[in-house]
């Protein structure tokens, strides 16, 4: 559909069909934080199943519409008005491996994981960072050997996003590290519950225990899984990554500064000018973070944005309630202030976001990379941990 006012009111006909408003007394759950409920997310799912809007991005051959950047920001400004649940544990695979499998995926994987991945009848989850990698996901040290049609890896992944409620995970290890880091990576889809699969949950501050960590032990992948060709594992992740991006720091609908009104009338605040001012902040902040979204701007800021979002919602809280925030163990309002200072790091950093822009958006000079060119077991042993060819 070309016509912008014509999607528009087609969007807006087909959520309202198929969805309930919003309301001020909605709570807002982010990334998952508080709580454990996956068939809000299914049920959504199946709501919008036959529309395409659910993954809008995606071809119409798999379920999408094929809609642009443009088209893509005025499904989630649609979306504002109507109760959304937080998609987190769908998150990974609506939002990254869905568009990922569509650039690198053989026709035979789209098709066979896909629907599910629609439908939210199988979550998948990022087998990426490592205890020894850090930042540098490109040192990871996972290792990956072929036998035939067959890969045996062995290894550990951390920070795994909903790694005990996946059914697949897309997961990059190492196939030889006789060349440099970037391109000696090969990328699978390794199904979780394979022998050889250990996943043990990470408790947080917050309470939540939805970053796992997963231990592989010569966990058996065939060939038919490997998602791209032996040693693209790196473009793979770039891709997955840039959704990432643009995923975390896309949902600035969800923070409705109406909840922060009637929280601050609640508690007899809206009178004080700076708790006023605050949220006349947030409206401005997050009306920005929409505009942008319209030019199609490049994901790492939407992160940046999306996080700064997210932390001024929870800091207007904080002064309207003050100390008592951190007092009620089952509060809603408790469970965003313990999660707010994990946004600056979660799905990249903040400072390697701002990195991105200026490299690969202002054109700024790199910063220097002394371990491009060299083979990875060539890398000081600080650097990297023990791995065989």
């Amino acid at each position: 559909m070309s016509d912008t006012a014509e999607f528009r009111a087609w969007v807006a006909a087909e959520l309202g069909a198929r969805l309930e408003p919003r309301t001020p007394d909605t709570q807002a759950s982010v990334l998952g934080a508080g709580s454990d409920d996956l068939e809000a997310g299914r049920r959504y799912l199946a709501a919008l199943a036959g529309t395409g809007l659910a993954v809008p991005r995606w071809p119409r051959a798999y379920g999408g519409l094929d809609a642009t950047p443009a088209e893509v920001a005025i499904v989630r400004r649609e979306l504002a008005a109507f109760e959304v649940p937080d998609l987190y544990p769908y998150l990974v695979g609506v939002e990254l491996v869905g568009p990922t499998l569509v650039e690198h995926g053989t026709p035979e994987q789209c098709a066979r994981w896909l629907p599910a991945i629609a439908n939210g009848s199988e979550i998948w989850c990022q087998l990426f960072s490592e205890p020894d990698a850090g930042s540098d996901l490109a040192g990871l040290t996972a290792v990956a050997t072929r036998d035939g049609d067959l890969w045996s890896v062995s290894g550990q992944k951390v920070w795994t996003s909903r790694g005990h409620y996946s059914k697949w995970g897309l997961l990059l290890a190492r196939h030889d590290s006789s060349v440099p880091k970037h391109r000696g990576i090969t990328a699978f889809g390794i199904d979780i519950h394979a022998s050889g699969v250990n996943v043990r949950p990470l408790r947080q501050m917050n309470g939540d225990a939805h970053f796992t960590e997963v231990f592989l032990d010569d966990a058996v992948i065939p060939d038919t899984d490997r998602i791209g060709d032996t040693g693209e594992g790196w473009g793979v992740a770039v891709t997955c990554l840039g959704h990432e991006r643009g995923a975390v720091g896309g949902g600035g609908g969800m923070f409705d500064p109406n909840r922060l009104v009637a929280l601050a009338l609640e508690r007899d605040r809206l009178g004080d000018p700076f708790i006023r001012n605050a949220i006349a902040a947030l409206v401005v902040e997050a009306r920005v973070m929409g505009w942008t979204a319209r030019r199609g701007v490049h994901g790492s800021g939407m992160k940046l944005r999306g996080s700064r979002l997210f932390r001024m919602y929870v800091d207007v809280a904080a002064r309207i309630l003050g100390p008592g925030i951190t007092c009620d163990p089952n509060g809603e309002w408790q469970t965003l202030f313990l999660t707010a200072p994990s946004m600056s790091i979660r799905g990249g950093t903040d400072e390697i976001q701002r990195n991105i822009i200026g490299e690969r958006v202002l054109g700024l000079p790199v910063e220097p990379r002394v371990d491009r060119d060299i083979p990875f077991d060539a890398l000081p042993r600080s650097s990297r941990a023990d791995v065989k060819s």
